[in-house]
């Protein structure tokens, strides 16, 4: 970064500038608006992009969504998605990973969607937030940090006097060619994965002619992929295979031959876009240089195999909100971001990895190899059974959870709340709160509570007789526990098997990243 004085500002500095208006800016800038700071957006198209990207989110992203205000827009342009089947060129079924939607939990394990859509929900929801200001159309140039903040040099994509725009924190959000994080001088890990694809976004002239799949056909002769892309989208992907040439693969000719492997056509479907992607497997070597950080893929790329592009970068919004916050309200020293990067970085790295196996498994081109391959994976016994999806979880042994005296997480530090037992209790809300089915007049007495004040950490006391409560009870019995502190994110900062442990708990939080008396942010 830039440690040049740059040019003088008469505009008021924001809390935080984030640069980028794609899914991830826009979460992290509304959470963080929503929670009463100035946030200042520089996105660098004039107009939002109206082609689809990302096909699919989690159901911890869908979580994240509601928190954002949109959850009433979601079924507008998501729907739940079909199971995950991996086929041989013959359409046998070598692996299904059950993604049905259990009424228990609150949101389906995964929800194919419209990524128009969904921008165009977040961007409505931004809109009528008075301390959230966006600058479409206006070109990063140049980001100079400061011990106190950093200011970010930009112009008007259509030309005029460039201006600088200050702020306590910046973040980039401004994906794979991120300027932000050129400008940290941060590194990118290569996965040593890259391999070419088309994806053909089409609209059905009549969506009964292609029901909802998500397919991905390991045919060596040309592995391509079918996934619902929202209501009443689709999308089809096809490798480049070796030895063609990346000019002619590319053309629209080629688009629509390579769809008549699944019937479609220019007489039952409209090609909205198609698009030749390098699917990519990095991982920045740093996330935070002083005041300014990295979220999204400006942090980190993966293939798309797994499903967790854009939900990892709606997971990075969500733990650097929240921390974000207290760090600006003076609850908790800036060290406290350092947890942001030892959390999600490992687990960003989990899904890249998971994302590669996925990548390498369908993209065999060697005749052989995929026959062997094909051979050993419809031997399993469980290749056609139905499996849940996995959660989502950030890595517990970094980052802000409960540990022991020899360092090592604490109990249940870093679990995430059940899907079914959040669908009971509601929304927690943005703040820290303590589970507890104990009196909890010995915490009040101690002063431990109230030590925990500045992390604004709520209370909640499981009371006889209400379903909700009953279930968390039942919850935290199962766990071996009667009292729990739940972070933001609704993962488990530590649990508490008794009065004094819960107590022990309360204090431990409050003593984190504690301030100093002088104001740090």
């Amino acid at each position: 970064m830039s440690a040049a004085p740059p040019p003088a500002s008469e505009e008021a500095p924001a809390d935080v500038l984030v640069v980028g208006f794609g899914p991830v800016g826009q979460v992290l800038s509304i959470l963080l608006a929503q929670r009463g700071w100035q946030v200042t957006v520089v996105e660098r198209w004039p107009r939002p992009y109206p082609m689809p990207r990302a096909v699919a989110f989690d159901a911890d992203a869908a979580r994240i969504l509601h928190a954002t205000g949109v959850g009433p827009h979601l079924s507008t342009f998501g729907e739940p998605s079909e199971d995950y089947v991996v086929a041989d060129a013959a359409g046998r079924t070598l692996l299904r990973i059950g993604l049905g939607h259990d009424p228990a939990h609150r949101w389906p394990a995964s929800t194919s969607m419209y990524q128009p859509g969904l921008e165009e929900a977040l961007a409505g929801r931004a809109a009528r937030l008075p301390n959230l200001r966006l600058l479409r159309g206006h070109e990063a140039v140049r980001l100079t940090a400061r011990d106190t903040g950093a200011d970010l040099t930009v112009r008007r994509a259509d030309g005029g006097p460039e201006r600088v725009l200050r702020a306590r924190w910046a973040v980039g959000c401004d994906g794979a060619n991120s300027m932000v994080r050129e400008a940290m001088g941060a590194g990118l890990s290569d996965g040593g994965f890259a391999l070419d694809w088309m994806a053909c976004d089409v609209t059905p002239h009549r969506a009964a002619d292609f029901p909802p799949c998500n397919v991905q056909i390991a045919d060596p002769a040309r592995p391509r992929v079918a996934v619902s892309a929202g209501p009443g989208h689709r999308r089809w992907e096809f490798m480049r295979l070796p030895g063609e040439a990346p000019e002619a693969f590319g053309i629209a000719e080629n688009a629509w031959r390579l769809l008549g492997l699944f019937g479609v056509e220019p007489g039952n479907a409209t090609l909205e876009r198609h698009a030749v992607y390098t699917f990519t497997a990095r991982n920045a070597d740093r996330w935070r240089a002083g005041r300014v950080l990295l979220a999204g893929d400006a942090a980190h790329q993966m293939p798309p195999f797994a499903g967790q592009g854009m939900c990892s970068g709606i997971r990075d919004a969500d733990d650097l909100a929240w921390k974000l916050d207290r760090v600006l309200a003076g609850a908790a020293r800036p060290e406290l971001l350092d947890s942001y990067e030892a959390e999600r970085r490992p687990h960003a790295q989990g899904s890249i990895d998971r994302s590669v196996a996925l990548g390498r498994m369908i993209c065999l081109t060697d005749p052989i190899a995929a026959a062997h391959r094909d051979t050993a994976m419809a031997a399993r016994p469980d290749a056609d059974v139905a499996r849940p999806a996995q959660p989502g979880v950030h890595a517990p042994d970094g980052g802000l959870y409960h540990r022991r005296d020899d360092g090592t997480p604490g109990l249940g530090a870093g679990l995430p709340v059940p899907p079914a037992v959040l669908g009971a209790a509601g929304h927690l809300g943005p703040d820290p709160v303590l589970l507890t089915a104990d009196d909890p007049a010995a915490l009040h007495a101690s002063g431990a509570f109230e030590r925990a004040e500045r992390w604004r950490l709520r209370l909640r006391r499981l009371r006889p007789g209400d379903t909700a409560d009953e279930l968390l009870r039942a919850w935290l019995e199962s766990l071996g526990a009667t009292a729990a502190v739940i972070r933001p994110d609704c993962r488990v900062y530590g649990l508490a098997r008794n009065p004094s442990e819960a107590e022990a708990l309360v204090r431990e939080l409050a003593d984190r990243y504690a301030p100093s008396l002088e104001p740090t942010a």
